[in-house]
């Protein structure tokens, strides 16, 4: 790395979040399509003075990085295999998914976040898959489908059940079979026991029955909670490593590395970061591309692809310039609000331009 200042003006902006609660703790990477280039931890897991301190191992809540890294993997995966088609009638998969407002919504339109759903349930979760199916399946639209896209945890949802089905096992280790080798890194769905205690934690939102919780390896979204964990929008689990890892195997294959297996080809990844039809929409394949508001700043390149998550992650993919920007934060640890977070992640990207 040449550009020192760079990396000192970002590890300034981590060091302050930390001092002024926007997140207890954070671990950044950066790396190019050969590796990882530069690792740091700030803070400390909570704002107790005599909290553990973050290390490169520590493993974060990954929240909505979920949705690119395992629900759109899984789906090339088996796209690749000739076992879904994205362009399948949503119908196809749910019985209750019926009306004339639906019938031609596709799984593209899912993982494109246009298939006229709302981002959220109006009340609390449901208590299992059956109920989770069945409302967000007879809820009413929002808008008509394909005319526009918004932000929606629960096609996710649906999708990772379709996955889950055509895929014939379970969602979490259709994820762990697809992952590139972790090299000791962490990157799957929940946390066993004996590794909790490099977890950062987090705090439910008010509205969870779990509040007055920590919740230590156990996934923050009440989603989620309410499917054990395992779900199409959120459950992953990850070191910064580990999510460095993933990304750089995209990398590789967005920039023409055609000796990675599936579903990490030049072909597939292609497919997955291009921007959709929709009008006005800057998502791809449960990837987010490059507008000038978006999270990572104002100094990436029209190539650039990427996600946030809610508890405070973020990853972004530049392909022309050979980089992978990986942010892991504990920000649901009673720290700042979405929007002092993002006060934080652009200014770090737009430091790290020149890297």
């Amino acid at each position: 790395i040449t550009d020192r200042a760079g990396i000192d003006a970002a590890r300034a902006l981590l060091s302050r979040a930390s001092e002024t609660r926007v997140a207890p703790s954070a671990v950044a990477e950066i790396g190019d399509s050969r590796g990882m280039l530069w690792r740091e931890a700030f803070g400390r897991l909570t704002f107790d003075a005599a909290a553990a301190v973050a290390t490169h191992d520590t493993i974060f809540d990954l929240a909505s990085l979920t949705k690119p890294l395992a629900t759109t993997g899984i789906a090339l995966t088996l796209e690749h295999a000739g076992t879904i088609d994205f362009q399948e009638p949503a119908a196809t998969f749910f019985d209750e998914w019926r009306g004339a407002d639906r019938e031609h919504v596709t799984i593209r339109d899912l993982l494109e976040h246009a298939s006229g759903l709302a981002a959220r349930l109006v009340d609390g979760p449901p208590g299992n898959r059956r109920e989770f199916e069945h409302d967000i399946c007879t809820m009413p639209l929002e808008y008509l489908p394909h005319s526009k896209s918004i932000y929606s945890d629960l096609g996710f949802i649906l999708l990772g059940f379709a996955l889950e089905a055509r895929g014939r096992r379970p969602f979490s280790s259709q994820f762990d079979a697809i992952v590139p080798d972790r090299r000791n890194e962490w990157l799957a769905f929940g946390v066993p026991q004996s590794e909790t205690g490099r977890t950062a934690p987090t705090i439910p939102l008010n509205e969870d029955v779990r509040r007055g919780r920590i919740l230590a390896g156990d996934v923050h979204d009440n989603y989620a909670a309410a499917l054990s964990g395992v779900a199409g929008h959120a459950g992953l689990f990850g070191t910064a490593g580990g999510v460095g890892i993933y990304a750089g195997a995209v990398l590789r294959a967005v920039r023409g590395d055609s000796t990675l297996p599936v579903p990490f080809t030049p072909a597939l990844i292609q497919q997955a970061v291009t921007k959709s039809s929709v009008p006005g929409s800057s998502r791809a394949l449960g990837w987010d591309t490059m507008l000038t508001s978006s999270s990572c700043g104002t100094r990436m390149t029209a190539s650039a692809f990427g996600h946030v998550g809610f508890t405070g992650t973020w990853l972004w993919i530049e392909p022309e310039r050979d980089r992978y920007f990986v942010l892991l934060t504990n920000r649901v640890w009673g720290g700042g609000s979405i929007d002092q977070m993002r006060d934080v992640r652009r200014p770090f990207h737009d430091a790290l331009a020149d890297v």
